[in-house]
């Protein structure tokens, strides 16, 4: 009962803190550990001891393989020179290096362990990093390489603590070092890629959301077991299990299915994660009492906490500098076409946060080693130090450093453009489908024509996202407004209905789905206008060159302010469009007469640009592509 009521106001305790952290502006992963640490030092609050059989079985897997499903395997093989080279050579580098440190300064410590503890506080942790980094809006790349990068250290750095603690207690070859990193490794890729096939195999044959759901709350944990068992890298099976299940989900789950584990994993992580931070500070007091047991003095303890922590920054700084300067050149950002600056270098080096793993990893040292209850206190002051120091001034460092963050104009245009190329597949499909099938009623005529029509009305939300008309309100908009209203007004409908008990219960819940699903898939084109004027201009483009868009560089003309046309016939447009041809201005898609495209087939002038405010992207009417 004492446990069940510590986690019920735990979880309390956590939801709170985000919802304070939010309204601060401050990242929830530091608001709670500091919580953590003065709610340790009060009275009536338990003490909690964080077992590594907690952590490493109970709350690793979970998170790693949220992360790895919610992961780009695509984004991570651009990557994957620079996420292995950190994974691997920075956690060894900063081992070796702490682990000299803590030799020199702590008297009686063998060299084992000093690198065991050096192991310990080297990998970073994949749930502080990102947490912090998409808190504040980092470019995709430099979250892409934190995100790959802590999947993968935590299993270079618990093989490393194992070999070290087994060298402190009967020694082992270097030989023998490798081998078993080579073992882990390998065994861990291959255990996770055939996870992956078994369970592609059944989620091929389960339809039902609840069964394959539940099926993957099993595979983190399976995954980590057998691994572990088979003497393997329990971390590596269950990211590589991640990984492959995430890029592959769209071809092998059902889209009920999709969405029910999207939701399923995210409020996991979003629990587990959170939860971590505040375990975290939990341990301050017990760790600061057990000092009292210490023969070294208080000056020696804090002196080499701050040297560790000191070296585990530095060590990283270098590791990151030395990686693009001598091993893995970064190639050009596909956006900007440019080398990433040494800007995002800093900080990828200085988002080196490190977390619950540490401290669990700390708890492996064997307890009967000298001075463990400094070791352990080390490990803590690192910890918390990186969570406090770097997590803090990590926003200040990426403003200082005009660090980008990801424009929301250049998704917006890549969003509508790849609808664009999907609906023109789909409408060439729908073409054949009607030629084969031989339409001749007109009924059925009419549903080939529904479907053309929700077509064009997907792609017009999507351009219209781009913000372009803040003074009316755009079609799209219009239609979130009302069919929402509508769906609102069905519901309590139903709801009247549900209460007179004539319908049985299993069909009302049926119905209140299907609104829900419906409610879910509008798509609001208001999210994201109020941005647009503060955009750069910069070029952009996605998808394959293409030569009209070359031939036709961007104008810079002032915007535009009607189109003809509309003035003519009486109509209203909605935005505006320029062709680079001969100046024609005329309206939108979106617009009820779409004159712009009618211009394109009168003319075939092949590419147009935004006559709008703060816009200058072009479109290729004839290649459906983007700049």
């Amino acid at each position: 009962m004492e446990i069940a009521l510590f986690l019920v106001l735990l979880a309390v305790g956590v939801l709170t803190g985000v919802v304070v952290a939010d309204r601060l502006g401050v990242p929830a992963p530091l608001l709670l550990v500091v919580a953590g640490v003065a709610a340790s030092f009060l009275p009536f609050v338990p003490q909690v001891h964080l077992e590594p059989e907690v952590v490493l079985l109970g709350l690793l897997p979970p998170l790693l393989y949220s992360t790895a499903i919610g992961s780009s395997l695509v984004d991570f093989n651009a990557h994957r020179r620079v996420i292995l080279t950190l994974s691997v050579g920075a956690v060894l580098v900063t081992t070796a290096g702490v682990g000299w440190v803590v030799h020199l300064m702590v008297p009686g410590i063998s060299w084992p362990i000093a690198f065991a503890l050096g192991a310990v506080v080297a990998p970073p942790d994949a749930v502080a990093a990102t947490a912090i980094a998409r808190n504040i809006g980092l470019p995709r790349r430099v979250v892409t390489i934190l995100e790959g990068e802590s999947l993968f250290n935590d299993a270079t750095a618990l093989v490393t603590l194992r070999t070290a603690i087994a060298a402190a207690s009967v020694g082992v070859e270097l030989w023998r070092v490798g081998f078993d990193f080579l073992v882990a490794s390998v065994g861990g890729v291959l255990i996770g890629v055939l996870a992956f096939v078994v369970v592609a195999q059944m989620r091929r044959r389960i339809t039902d959301p609840v069964l394959d759901v539940g099926l993957s709350f099993v595979i983190p944990f399976a995954c980590f077991l057998v691994a572990e068992e088979l003497h393997s890298s329990g971390v590596v099976a269950v990211v590589v299990a991640g990984l492959l299940l995430g890029h592959k989900a769209p071809i092998l789950q059902t889209a009920q299915s999709r969405i029910a584990e999207r939701i399923n994993w995210r409020t996991i992580a979003f629990l587990l994660e959170n939860a971590v931070f505040a375990l975290i500070g939990l341990q301050a007091q017990w760790l600061l009492q057990d000092l009292a047991d210490s023969t070294l003095s208080g000056a020696r303890i804090v002196a080499v906490c701050l040297a560790t922590l000191v070296a585990v920054i530095v060590l990283r700084l270098v590791c990151v500098f030395l990686s693009r300067w001598f091993l893995v050149r970064p190639g050009p950002d596909p956006v900007t076409g440019r080398r990433p600056p040494l800007a995002q270098t800093f900080i990828v080096g200085w988002a080196g946060m490190r977390g619950v793993v540490t401290l669990a990893a700390a708890f492996i040292i064997p307890p009967e080693t000298d001075h463990v209850e400094v070791l352990v206190v080390i490990a803590f002051t690192v910890v918390a130090g990186t969570l406090l120091i770097q997590g803090l001034s990590l926003p200040w460092f990426a403003r200082k450093l005009h660090v980008p963050s990801p424009d929301p104009l250049d998704d917006a245009l890549a969003r509508a453009t790849l609808l664009q190329q999907a609906s023109k597949a789909a409408l060439e499909e729908l073409e054949e489908l009607e030629g084969a099938e031989d339409v001749a009623h007109d009924d059925q005529t009419g549903v080939y024509e529904l479907i053309r029509q929700r077509l064009d009305q997907r792609n017009f939300a999507a351009w219209e996202r781009l913000g372009t008309t803040a003074d009316q309100e755009s079609p799209a908009a219009l239609y979130y407004r009302v069919r929402s209203r509508l769906i609102d007004t069905e519901r309590r409908r139903i709801l009247e209905i549900r209460k007179s008990g004539n319908v049985p219960s299993e069909v009302v819940a049926d119905v209140l789905v299907t609104l829900d699903v419906e409610e879910s898939m509008l798509d609001s084109a208001e999210q994201e206008r109020d941005e647009t004027a503060a955009y750069a201009r910069r070029r952009w483009s996605i998808g394959e060159k293409c030569g009209d868009l070359e031939r036709y560089p961007v104008v810079d003309e002032e915007p535009a302010t009607a189109c003809q046309a509309c003035l003519d016939e009486g109509t209203r447009w909605v935005a505006l469009r320029r062709c680079l041809e001969c100046g024609n201005v005329a309206c939108c898609d979106s617009s009820p007469r779409q004159h712009a495209t009618r211009h394109f087939h009168e003319t075939t002038h092949p590419v147009m640009q935004s006559a709008e405010p703060g816009e200058d992207w072009r479109w290729c009417y004839v290649h459906h592509l983007t700049a």
